[in-house]
């Protein structure tokens, strides 16, 4: 047991990331019922259908999972009363500042990480209270930092001024990953792309498909010089925006099109580099497993290897 595993009261140190429309009951029971942590999303904006997610978790699981809370994008803060009613314990808090709500969720009693993708996030998120931090390095998919700082760089960087517990996220696929990544300060791993292209993610398997054919180089970051800046797959949409080196929210119009049509050139495909990693689409339970496995296997060797 570590810090991780402490807060999150899980049998491993492993979560799903709270992809918006994805990050729902069917995929993160999967995740908890398997010793990690499934998170429930509400950055769709579908406020009552992801209160709804969260009240269906109680006949799935009955292992702990958590939810995530967007603070730019919460177009009704009732989500947050809601959650700790619900029982939940551990919720993430990403884009904008968690000072909005800290006082609130802590109240409730509730444990809060914050996303971060830079020292400067890091250091206001530790004066505003929250308990740790879910470090995003350049690696991943969704919403990124423009400058492109490297997980474990940040990591270390992050390490060096704050003692909270981190969570690592960005290109994580495996144990090796999880392995390298505890090796600069973490004590948890946050998966996303790994699990969208799991059995149980209810995407369509166009995308998964995608996923096992792309190698770690058939992604582009959009949009650097403007907000969001996101990672997505190469495809022909996503080529066009790069090219034109700018975009606005309106390029997701047709999500669900992509999500669950399997039309790749209906919105970006919010997919890390971790994709060329991955060439089998696994269950939940064998992708934690397998993990942990490898997690253990790799720290044997490197016992070995000592110079």
């Amino acid at each position: 047991m570590n810090r991780v595993t402490e807060h999150l009261g899980t049998k491993f140190p492993i979560i799903q990331a709270p992809m918006g429309w994805i990050a729902r009951s069917q995929l993160a029971s999967a995740v908890s019922n398997a010793g990690g942590l499934g998170v429930i999303e509400t950055s769709s904006g579908e406020v009552e259908a992801c209160k709804e997610e969260i009240k269906k978790m109680a006949s799935l699981t009955d292992k702990p999972f958590g939810v995530n809370l967007p603070i730019l994008f919460l177009q009704d803060d009732s989500i947050v009363d809601f959650v700790a009613e619900c029982g939940v314990k551990f919720v993430t808090t990403s884009a904008g500042s968690p000072a909005k709500y800290i006082d609130r969720l802590k109240s409730a009693g509730l444990i809060v990480y914050h996303a971060v993708p830079s020292m400067i996030g890091a250091l206001k998120a530790q004066e505003a209270g929250v308990d740790g931090l879910v470090v995003e390095g350049t690696e991943g998919g969704g919403f990124k930092n423009p400058e492109e700082i490297g997980l474990h760089v940040l990591i270390q960087a992050i390490r060096k001024k704050i003692d909270l517990p981190i969570i690592a996220a960005g290109g994580i696929a495996d144990g090796i990953g999880m392995a390298a990544a505890f090796a600069c300060g973490a004590e948890g791993i946050q998966m996303g792309t790994r699990f969208v292209s799991s059995k149980e993610s209810p995407v369509h398997q166009n995308w998964k498909d995608a996923i096992l054919s792309g190698s770690e180089s058939d992604t582009y970051v959009l949009n650097k010089s403007g907000s969001p800046c996101l990672r997505a797959i190469k495809t022909d949409y996503s080529k066009e925006i790069f090219e034109k080196g700018s975009m606005d929210m309106s390029v997701f119009k047709g999500v669900q099109d992509l999500y669950f049509g399997g039309d790749l050139n209906a919105a970006p495909a919010l997919t890390g580099q971790s994709m060329g990693l991955i060439d089998e689409v696994k269950s939940v339970e064998e992708i934690i497993s397998l993990t942990v496995r490898e997690f253990n296997q790799t720290l044997d060797l490197l016992n070995k290897a000592k110079i």
